[in-house]
């Protein structure tokens, strides 16, 4: 039962060029990460590729691979378990370095953006979302 459900799931992802997808892979060289430097070329190249206003399926799959080893590295070396909803936002906001207007018209009006940065109103579940779709992170890290 489970094998015919990745089979389905696998014919509906795009159809990728192999010999683009090869080249990407050449000039990326994604790999599993071991130190701070390594992620720190892996998160300049998904910023890259995050900003493509139209990527290919190549440079989404690429995507992919970068943010599932960055995201492998950053849980095994900086876990965050016990860090509020705050303190993750607070966390990728320097991450990013991003200001409080940046986040203006993701959650909310500026006033609610001070609010939320501040600590003085909870992360809604919309906002959660918006935040989690921003950041490319699952939206449960603010909730």
């Amino acid at each position: 039962m489970m094998h015919a459900h990745l089979c389905c799931k696998e014919s509906m992802t795009l159809t990728i060029n192999r010999k683009a997808y090869g080249d990407l892979l050449a000039e990326i060289q994604p790999h599993v990460i071991t130190n701070d430097a390594e992620n720190e070329i892996a998160l300049q190249n998904m910023e890259k590729l995050l900003a493509l206003p139209q990527p290919t399926a190549e440079e989404e799959r690429i995507l992919q691979l970068l943010l599932t080893l960055i995201e492998k590295y950053e849980d095994e070396h900086y876990p965050m378990d016990d860090a509020s909803p705050l303190d993750v936002l607070l966390y990728l906001m320097e991450a990013n370095d991003l200001k409080q207007a940046d986040l203006v018209n993701v959650i909310g009006s500026s006033g609610v953006v001070s609010e939320v940065v501040n600590g003085k109103r909870q992360i809604s579940k919309n906002q959660a979302q918006a935040l989690g779709k921003f950041f490319h992170v699952d939206p449960k890290l603010f909730l």
